[in-house]
């Protein structure tokens, strides 16, 4: 039987999550010279897919514009963003074609993900990319995301989950400028069995150049864990950081729980359009395996369309999400009656 340790060294597909502090150097510039030990390390692991979710545009943005202090105005900050991206990326080409390496750039927000014919198209062009063996690096579109329209990840942790949970990948890395999760006493814990709220009580606030910060890795963490996958955190400032992961040398593990399959993934991490209540027998029916039936709907709450991710809620408790086969309007009529399925259960995931 494959052990975790096996997991970790035989996996094939990698997401990397290179934190801001991990890039930067102590001014919130970025730091070239990582990128291209970056760059020597994963040339070195030819027989790996890797796919980089990175920071560092703002950073690159601030040197050019002439800026001392991260810029907190959200306006300036996609400023910084739209100059450095570029920069950033000529880093990670000139790094990596120094070690035979090619790179292209992906830049995302939320909404390529949570429609799913988008997805869909995303997920393929990743494929594409991995087969002709160019390194994907990743970023969020920092130019167009804003949190008020509902772009925006909020941080990278997220994307890096997010990427890591929908391409299949077999291992998500997170390269932090913590030495893992601690306990109180300020010992590294080095195996998660379980994320519980205990677990979740341990985590900190976010540092001066990043908006995440161990509380935001935790609960990325889990994310990725309840699709199969497991994740190192690990202080990313060390030598050999990556090839020592797969030797199993790194801060802490997330075990995952059970795969599950890629779309009951992606349905289990979409924003939810509305909600349905279900009776208890609707409630033990889908926890057989069964589909979900009119019969069972006790009411509908939110406005939704055929094609929506939805909660599926008993006992007070979001019990499901699913992709549903009505729209609001069309389940309030039919609710508690005989008729077609509202979704079936392989779009059905679940939590």
């Amino acid at each position: 039987m494959e052990t975790i340790k096996d997991k970790i060294r035989n996996a094939k597909r990698i997401v990397v999550k290179i934190g801001t502090f991990v890039i930067s150097r102590s001014d919130g510039t970025i730091d070239n010279e990582y990128i291209e030990e970056l760059a020597r390390q994963i040339s070195k692991l030819h027989d790996k897919q890797f796919i980089l979710v990175t920071s560092g545009a703002i950073g690159k943005g601030m040197k050019e514009l002439g800026l001392k202090a991260f810029p907190r105005d959200i306006k300036l900050r996609q400023a910084c963003a739209a100059v450095g991206q570029t920069l950033l990326m000529n880093a990670y080409h000139d790094a990596f074609r120094r070690h035979g390496l090619k790179v292209a750039q992906i830049l995302l927000t939320n909404d390529n993900f949570t429609n799913r014919t988008v997805y869909l198209n995303l997920r393929s062009t990743f494929e594409k990319l991995l087969q002709l063996k160019i390194i994907p690096i990743v970023n969020e579109n920092d130019c167009v995301s804003a949190s008020e329209i509902g772009t925006a990840f909020g941080d990278n942790d997220r994307l890096g989950a997010l990427v890591a949970s929908k391409i299949n990948a077999d291992l998500l890395i997170m390269l932090s400028s913590a030495r893992g999760l601690c306990e109180s006493q300020g010992k590294a814990i080095k195996v998660v069995y379980e994320i519980t709220p205990e677990i979740k009580a341990l985590a900190g606030k976010a540092g001066e150049f990043g908006l995440g910060g161990m509380k935001s890795k935790v609960e990325n963490a889990d994310m990725v864990t309840q699709a199969g996958i497991p994740v190192v955190l690990t202080f990313g400032k060390g030598k050999n950081v990556i090839a020592n992961v797969f030797e199993g040398a790194y801060d802490t593990l997330f075990l995952p729980k059970e795969r599950i399959s890629s779309k009951k993934s992606w349905i289990r991490m979409s924003p939810s359009k509305g909600s349905i209540i279900i009776d208890k027998g609707a409630r033990e029916a889908l926890k057989s395996g069964k589909n979900l039936l009119p019969a069972g709907v006790v009411n509908v709450k939110g406005n939704f369309a055929k094609g929506d991710v939805v909660d599926i809620i008993a006992d007070s408790t979001v019990f499901a999400k699913a992709i549903t086969d009505y729209s609001s309007e069309e389940l309030k009529g039919v609710k508690g009656k005989k008729g077609k399925n509202i979704t079936r259960s392989e779009n059905l995931a679940i939590l």
